[in-house]
């Protein structure tokens, strides 16, 4: 994956936004492509000699009138080498004694701190999408990254972290959210909720049964940062859906209505784990769903 800017910045009406790149992780193509042929998806993101491709782990920065709201955090730091490696992950930031982690040095980069954050919206409880909401502190101390921010999710995929199958359990870790309830800082949603003027989230089912999108909307601009609804531009095709998905055929309804209103709407969609292309708007002249990069 050709090296990506640390953050990406742009205005959406009265706000600005950042896409922070909070580091890379390599995954299964077969798993991440789902049902996809090969010869198909190795098209789009070639594959290592590990069967595995290149994913971001990117995440938004959003500043609004009223706050400072993150979503997703990415990996954070308290994985051993090993689980690393199986799934791919650097996100180490370039001085490791200054910063965690990626995340924690873009923040810097736009001159703020993980103490700035106000909000910080969890698409869903995954230990790529979450696992920065905690840290592991020089002595070992495991902590808030966010001490100040208010977390969110939905209820539903709280519950649903906590059951503990063998089809899912690998990817919730409890010490990246149970902490967080813990301190009293976690708020559980229900459906589709403004969190704050501007910022709602969007309840998007399929690929975990509560996971939620987020739009972010401003003097007539929309933004949907997707997570893992379509976790890259190659996954717009409402058949291109994820192996890892739980209810694959939610996931298709999901994404048959997101693009119909995307493309209604003009919408800046936002991409979590493209390793090229952090965002664009979909063509209006084409039935297909096909990314114009902005």
């Amino acid at each position: 994956m050709a090296e990506q800017p640390l953050v990406e910045t742009r205005q959406l009406g009265d706000f600005r936004i950042h896409a922070l790149h909070g580091g890379s992780q390599r995954l299964d193509g077969g798993a991440m492509f789902g049902v996809v042929p090969k010869p198909l998806w190795e098209k789009r993101i070639p594959p290592d000699e590990r069967n595995r491709i290149p994913l971001a782990m990117r995440c938004l920065l959003v500043e609004t009138p009223d706050a400072l709201v993150l979503i997703d955090n990415g990996c954070g730091n308290k994985e051993p080498d090993k689980f690393k490696d199986i799934y791919g992950i650097d996100n180490s930031a370039s001085d490791p004694s200054v910063h965690p982690t990626r995340i924690e040095e873009a923040l810097d980069f736009l001159g703020f701190s993980v103490d700035d954050i106000d909000v910080m919206i969890d698409t869903h409880l995954h230990f790529d999408h979450a696992g920065g909401n905690t840290r592991r502190t020089a002595d070992g101390e495991l902590v808030l990254s966010f001490p100040r921010a208010g977390y969110v999710v939905q209820k539903g995929e709280w519950e649903w972290a906590h059951v503990r199958n063998e089809r899912i359990q690998a990817s919730y870790l409890p010490h990246n959210f149970d902490p967080v309830m813990a301190a009293g800082k976690l708020d559980l949603l229900e459906g589709d909720v403004e969190v704050l003027p501007g910022i709602s989230v969007l309840h998007t089912p399929g690929h975990t049964p509560h996971h939620q999108s987020v739009l972010i909307r401003s003097a007539g601009e929309t933004a949907c940062f997707l997570a893992d609804v379509m976790p890259t531009s190659a996954h717009l095709p409402l058949p291109w859906i994820m192996g890892y998905d739980v209810e694959p055929l939610r996931t298709l309804e999901s994404k048959r209505t997101l693009l119909a209103r995307a493309r209604a709407e003009q919408w800046l969609l936002v991409f979590e784990h493209d390793p090229a292309v952090a965002w664009g708007r979909l063509s209006p002249d084409d039935e297909r769903p096909i990314l114009v990069p902005v």
